[in-house]
């Protein structure tokens, strides 16, 4: 947990330590499935950055690729103010 770095010809000596990251946002999407994009809609309009919110869409439907429901993803949209997203995937599915 400990560590030397040096910087500008001078050596700190840094220590690592835990730390506890907010709690996690859960809320409920709806979606509609066609070949190879989804439509969210309902997204609940979060205290995050939209790049954050365009990431989680992506990070989730990705995942599901396992449960033979989501794959590579090519692009995610997100319109805030309307609380709607776009998934689309590289290939049809």
């Amino acid at each position: 947990s400990k560590h030397c770095v040096n910087l500008d010809n001078r050596t700190a000596n840094v220590t690592v330590k835990p730390f506890e990251l907010d709690m996690g946002f859960q809320f409920e999407l709806h979606i509609t499935v066609s070949g190879k994009k989804i439509n969210v809609s309902d997204i609940p309009e979060l205290p995050i950055p939209e790049e954050w919110m365009r990431d989680k869409l992506e990070l989730h439907f990705y995942k599901t690729e396992q449960a033979e429901g989501g794959g590579e993803i090519e692009e995610v949209t997100y319109n805030r103010g309307s609380g709607t997203g776009v998934i689309t995937f590289l290939r049809p599915g």
